[in-house]
């Protein structure tokens, strides 16, 4: 053990024994997005509401952060995880703004309010609802169980996108007797309030993107069991961007958004002009908007896009191996899918090349009228008007 790692060791014991004896205060609120990974997500737009309305100045907000230097507008003060002032305001907060479960060394408190926003209606199956796993190495599903479950106890309210994830949290996450706030996800709000032309092509220049080629957002999930070490992930495709390339960069270009929990690095200059990427630190919201089509395979990335009724496809070239020996899912995917399914590139060009919206009109409505009949652009209003609520 390192002198970091016993430092954290031992301020974590001094943190459990003082943390029920720290006054807390109803105004001082944390956010945190992908277990401190970035500023994206359900929080972080909770949160730019509360500056929309001056609440910024009347609370003190703080976003725990691994990299502090990540800009965060408004008034707050970024801490780091895990260094002391984080288990201070972990003691002293009276709202926890959260999108990811927590360590289990997190001592939630009665009088503190915490809203977990999650991060995405489910495909793939979910905590709880696991018969199995293959995750980091890992294999114990029971006390993978244990643990969710741990973290779950504390949560006072779950925010969902729609009424299919309501009745999954139920049961993933054992909440059958607390608050679901069936809202829509914050993340969301910006792609019904900014879905126009001039915010996209705003939204194009400050990504660095070409203004003359079509858009292809390409944004897969992770796979539970290719990983580097435990909680690093790889990038795994079967996509070949060198024939992509060939066929597609006359009229387009890729954007490549890895999952927050992928920590590959990869050599992307042979595609330049063509692939530009983006890590768990850049908001998918901005991406989607500047985006013409998207492909994805199991990611929840498929029910938020489909807001902005564009064309998505899905290149599931593993998709027995996942449905049956990673994951399982909650619906069937071949039947709702609201777009084309390849299952190699080839087949993926193809399908580009050849998407006729009309064929996939009626699968898409009814997609819709399933996973987005919540989403009103409004979902962070909600919130922030329970954190007042809480607060008085």
């Amino acid at each position: 053990m390192n002198i970091k790692q016993l430092i954290k060791k031992y301020t974590i014991k001094i943190y459990k024994k003082l943390t029920h004896i720290i006054p807390t205060s109803k105004k001082i609120i944390i956010f945190q997005s992908s277990n401190g990974r970035n500023y994206t997500g359900n929080p972080r737009y909770i949160y730019e509401e509360m500056i929309r309305q001056g609440l910024d100045k009347k609370y003190k907000c703080i976003w725990f952060l691994f990299d502090t230097s990540i800009e965060v507008p408004g008034n707050c003060k970024r801490i780091r995880n895990n260094y002391f002032p984080y288990f201070w305001y972990l003691m002293r907060a009276g709202f926890w703004v959260f999108d990811s479960r927590q360590p289990k060394y997190c001592r939630k408190k009665k009088n503190v309010t915490y809203i977990q926003t999650w991060h995405g209606t489910p495909l793939k199956k979910l905590a709880l609802d696991m018969d199995r796993m293959d995750m980091g190495g890992s294999t114990n599903i029971e006390g993978y169980h244990r643990k969710f479950l741990a973290t779950c106890n504390d949560w006072d309210y779950l925010v969902s996108q729609n009424s299919f994830s309501t009745e999954i949290f139920k049961s993933c996450f054992a909440f059958k007797d607390r608050p679901i706030l069936q809202i829509g996800y914050p993340r969301n709000d910006i792609l019904i309030r900014d879905n126009n032309k001039e915010k996209i092509k705003e939204y194009k220049k400050k990504l660095g993107l070409p203004l003359d080629k079509k858009i292809i957002l390409y944004a897969p999930t992770w796979r539970d069991n290719e990983y580097s070490v435990k909680g690093k992930y790889k990038f795994v495709s079967k996509l070949d961007f060198d024939k992509a390339q060939k066929e597609l960069s006359d009229e387009y270009i890729f954007i490549v958004k890895y999952h927050y929990l992928v920590s590959d690095k990869i050599d992307w200059s042979p595609y330049k002009g063509f692939v530009y990427t983006f890590d768990e630190t850049k908001d998918i919201a901005w991406l989607y908007l500047v985006s013409d089509m998207m492909i994805t395979d199991y990611s929840s990335v498929m029910f938020d896009y489909s807001l902005l009724k564009r064309p998505m496809l899905f290149f599931a070239y593993d998709l027995e191996n996942y449905k049956e020996n990673l994951r399982g899912f909650y619906f069937d995917f071949v039947e709702e899918a609201p777009g084309p399914i390849s299952k190699n590139t080839d087949q993926l060009i193809q399908d580009i090349k050849t998407y006729d919206p009309s064929q996939w009109k009626e699968k898409y409505q009814a997609y819709s009228a399933k996973y987005n009949h919540v989403d009103d652009g409004h979902a962070s209003e909600h919130i922030v008007d329970l954190i007042k609520k809480k607060s008085r």
